[in-house]
């Protein structure tokens, strides 16, 4: 875990760095949204259910396809939080525990900018 850890941190962090030098507030609240995936559909459903329990808001799963055709499920597990790295690092190292017991596949956290938050509803 720790070099994927290692790696989901790092990613975080530049990140955090990357919205901040875009003009974002580090002390506003930002919907957060961490990324589960898998192609098993009950473990990802599994890995939905401990979210909800961790206290993270789940969507609905969306399905897709892959670059070589497989079928995948995934889902985001969103919760608001400031761009606070130790807080952020927390909910990564709390999610990540899950995406191991529920062996599905976690890909870090994104969210929007308020200015940009409405050009991405309508798509």
């Amino acid at each position: 875990m720790s070099s994927i850890l290692d790696v989901l941190l790092e990613q975080s962090n530049a990140t955090i760095d990357a919205l901040l030098e875009d003009g974002a507030d580090p002390s506003e609240y930002y919907l957060i949204e961490h990324h589960l995936a898998s192609r098993d559909f009950t473990k990802l459903e599994k890995a939905a259910v401990e979210m909800v329990k961790e206290g993270y808001h789940v969507d609905d799963a969306d399905e897709f396809e892959d670059e070589q055709g497989e079928r995948w499920f995934a889902f985001a597990a969103s919760t608001e939080s400031t761009l606070d790295r130790d807080v952020l690092a927390r909910q990564i190292r709390e999610i990540l525990v899950v995406a191991e017991e529920c062996d599905v596949e976690y890909d870090g956290w994104g969210t929007f900018l308020d200015e940009d938050e409405d050009d991405y509803e309508d798509e």
